[in-house]
């Protein structure tokens, strides 16, 4: 596998750790993926839940707890951290500007079209930038809006595809859709970023439902620079959920996972469960919204408040909540180490390398 450049940083590992929240991948899993050469990463969602202790509203909450997770990781790692933050976070603007101000090495911004990202760079700072797209149509628009209004490119684009865990860029009849494919939308994006490569060089992350090293080799041999992988390392001693989640990982098949509509106000892949079917039944309507944490959310409208479902679930309370998951989640056996799963993905791109 060969190393890649986001702006400066060079990466050892071609493979970005997902952000998953709400406590799935904190600073345990992101200093153990940036430990092996890759780029870990934090999830901003949902962070106050995770510092109850600090006074302050749920924003003021959420800012400690991102600078906390930055500091921790930060003692355990001097390879690359990065953070997650979704567009639909009401708090985003808030999560942006304490991670650059934290010296965050890159921000990884989606759901939702990071227009404006720019715009929070200070002087001097030395965080990347990294929208997440699911179109060369979003890819090209963001490259488009930076580069007129901030005289800047986006350092790395990563494109999620719609076999992805957790909130998906797609309608529901394009997740089955072959003209919406990873396989498609990569080479599509590749050639957006390379409508600037006299600018600047923009490689290109292909993200969901890859799973082996086969899958990283077949994305690189589109134009893929890197791969994102989210699930695979769910299941593993150094995730910062508990370990009743990492098991619904484990004991879980094909069958187990489905689309669910979710109060952000688009489809997500999760793992089916009792709270899921109650959902269903309308069973689990918000009686109050404290943390108003999603742009979109009505609580009024809502059929359950997600934050505390994920926060639940991370927490091992699984009647209370649910886990996200990728296309291929189900096809984890046992809890490994990060670094069992990293070597196994460099033994299996080798041996796929030599085969061809």
């Amino acid at each position: 596998m060969k190393s890649f450049f986001i702006g400066k940083y060079e990466i050892k590992l071609p493979i970005i750790q997902g952000g998953m929240g709400v406590g799935v991948s904190l600073n345990g899993l992101a200093s153990a993926v940036a430990n092996e050469g890759g780029i870990g990463v934090i999830s901003a969602a949902g962070l106050g839940l995770l510092y109850p202790e600090f006074k302050g509203s749920y924003t003021d909450k959420c800012i400690y707890g991102l600078k906390e997770e930055i500091r921790k990781a930060r003692e355990k790692t001097l390879g690359t951290i990065g953070i997650n933050i979704m567009v639909a976070l009401s708090n985003f603007t808030e999560m942006v500007k304490t991670a650059i101000a934290e010296e965050a090495d890159v921000i990884f911004a989606g759901a939702g079209l990071p227009l404006d990202l720019p715009s929070y760079l200070t002087d001097g700072s030395k965080t990347m930038l990294v929208p997440i797209v699911s179109s060369p149509r979003a890819a090209k628009l963001i490259c488009e809006k930076w580069y007129v209004n901030y005289n800047y490119l986006p350092d790395a684009i990563v494109v999620e595809g719609p076999k992805a865990g957790g909130h998906l860029g797609f309608k529901k009849e394009q997740i089955d859709n072959e003209e919406f494919s990873l396989e498609k939308l990569i080479p599509e994006v590749v050639k957006v970023a390379g409508n600037y490569s006299g600018i600047k060089n923009i490689p290109v992350i292909a993200a969901g439902e890859i799973s082996t090293g086969n899958d990283i080799a077949r994305f690189m041999d589109l134009g893929a620079s890197a791969v994102q992988m989210g699930s695979i390392f769910v299941p593993t001693n150094e995730c910062d959920a508990s370990v009743e989640f990492k098991k619904v990982y484990v004991n879980s098949d094909q069958s187990d996972i489905r689309i669910i509509q979710s109060p952000v106000g688009m489809p997500g892949r999760a793992f089916d469960g009792e709270f899921i079917r109650r959902v269903a039944e309308g069973r689990e309507k918000p009686r109050s919204c404290p943390f108003h944490c999603i742009k979109t959310c009505d609580y009024t409208k809502s059929p359950y408040c997600i934050i505390k479902a994920l926060y639940n679930a991370a927490k091992g309370n699984m009647e209370k909540g649910y886990a996200f998951a990728g296309n291929n989640a189900y096809m984890a056996d046992k809890i490994s180490t990060v670094k069992e799963v990293i070597e196994k993905l460099k033994n299996d791109f080798f041996l796929n390398k030599v085969v061809l």
